[in-house]
């Protein structure tokens, strides 16, 4: 049988991803920019419709990052408004656990599900830094072995508010002209080492029983949080099968560990691709993309993130720097996740391949930061999409582009009818949830 694709779409900001200053590209903050990408998506099928959030400005050296803004709209703001222009796309929110409270998030998560009519998603992100806490009353005291704790808490606590109340629990009466509920309906308590809360949840069991919840980490503590502690997708960093298949073997077994039926944690790499009419064209194409989304300077600076160094006065088309990375540091570039956490280890592997490819400085940058990883004719990248999830790589992915917000149109337009043709892409959605499409059970509430 084969195995139906999950896709969704992600609208990046402003960051060495994107190309803004190309003429046919939109605003940023603009609703018409989200209205188009969220109703392309659904004219392609996708499951979902991603939005990331960022919670501060970038700066390098104590000035503001001027090669990578990330500044948009409030994620939620701009979902809600989605629902009203889409009918069957999942809607789903990059929201920190760190500094946000679970009743509070909770609370305008179920909102969305009800407004959407259930297609409501949560990509459960933490942060440890100081830098990005000072925007917050609680500022950066969270000990990064810790963000994985607060997480677990959070979530915990959000399920039971959201399970505090069952389906059918208030009525309305209209001869008393009266809300009939059970009594208990909405009460909740809560006591760990990060949260002590109780009291009485005030939005009614929403349509999807739980918003579905994704998750992004890498890290021992990342992977058993994704397989044990109740997300329903995790994103993967790995795009060739060789990679990917373990990863993708190791979150199941975890996932089975915990008792969990197969299928029941969704693998999602993100992806992006490059269309032309012929293989040639395609592999030019990229090369001029990828040249101006990564210049010389920003090849530097995103160089800089892991050597923690000035690496202005290095030539972009020269060799690599030839000097030890500074972890110990003060931080050059602030406000942006820190993905290598062993900097050596990296550098090292860099080194490998730059003198293995031949790679300068900025061609090195373009290898490990491009994010393009489908690369030719509509037929081509069908194909490896097809076979990249039938042979258990994932169970979809999270295209992106370079273009906001017409640069998916390609995609829906040439290469979604292929998969269509296949089998392994939906003609028309069965579902009415974000759950249903993406062939999750809908949870069962504690109070039911």
């Amino acid at each position: 049988m084969t195995k139906q694709i999950i896709l969704g779409h992600y609208l990046g900001g402003l960051n060495h991803q994107t190309l803004w200053s190309d003429p046919a590209a939109g605003s940023q903050i603009d609703f018409a920019s989200f209205k188009h990408a969220a109703q392309t998506a659904e004219r392609g099928k996708f499951d979902f419709f991603f939005l990331a959030e960022g919670l501060v400005l970038r700066e390098r050296q104590g000035q503001i990052f001027d090669q990578d803004v990330i500044g948009r709209p409030d994620t939620l703001t701009v979902l809600a408004a989605l629902a009203e222009v889409t009918e069957h796309l999942g809607l789903v929110a990059t929201l920190n656990a760190t500094f946000n409270e679970p009743y509070e998030l909770a609370r305008q998560l179920a909102t969305l599900d009800h407004l959407s009519g259930g297609r409501a998603g949560w990509n459960i992100v933490t942060s440890s830094d100081a830098f990005t806490g000072r925007n917050f009353r609680r500022g950066g005291f969270l000990a990064r072995e810790d963000r994985y704790v607060r997480a677990q808490e959070f979530l915990t606590v959000a399920r039971q508010l959201w399970d505090s109340w069952s389906a059918g629990d208030i009525t309305a009466d209209k001869e008393s002209g009266r809300f009939l509920s059970r009594p208990d309906a909405g009460e909740f308590a809560f006591s760990g080492k990060q949260f002590d809360v109780s009291g009485r949840f005030t939005v009614p069991r929403s349509p999807q029983g739980q918003p579905v919840i994704l998750q992004a980490g890498v890290s021992s503590e990342g992977r058993e949080f994704a397989a044990g502690g109740g997300p329903d997708a995790i994103f993967s960093p790995y795009h060739t099968l060789a990679e990917a298949q373990p990863f993708y073997r190791e979150i199941q077994q975890r996932a089975a560990a915990h008792g969990k039926p197969p299928g029941s944690v969704k693998v999602l790499p993100g992806a992006a691709f490059v269309l032309a009419d012929t293989e040639t064209e395609a592999i030019e194409r990229h090369r001029e993309i990828a040249h101006a989304q990564i210049t010389g300077r920003g090849a530097q600076i995103l160089l800089e993130t892991v050597w923690n160094r000035d690496l202005s006065g290095y030539d972009p088309d020269g060799p690599l720097p030839d000097v030890d990375p500074d972890p110990d540091g003060p931080p050059i570039i602030q406000g942006r996740a820190r993905i290598h956490q062993n900097p050596a280890d990296t550098i090292a592997q860099w080194r490998s391949i730059a003198e293995e490819n031949k790679y300068s400085l900025r061609e090195l940058a373009i290898h490990v930061f491009g994010h393009v990883e489908f690369v030719g004719t509509p037929t081509q990248i069908a194909d490896r999409l097809h076979d990249f999830v039938q042979n258990e790589g994932s169970d979809g992915f999270i295209i992106g582009s370079h273009l906001t917000p017409t640069g998916l149109d390609e995609f829906v337009d040439r290469v979604v009818p292929l998969l269509q043709e296949r089998g392994s892409l939906r003609t028309d959605y069965e579902g009415t949830t974000l759950r249903d499409n993406l062939g999750l059970s809908t949870p069962v509430g504690s109070a039911g």
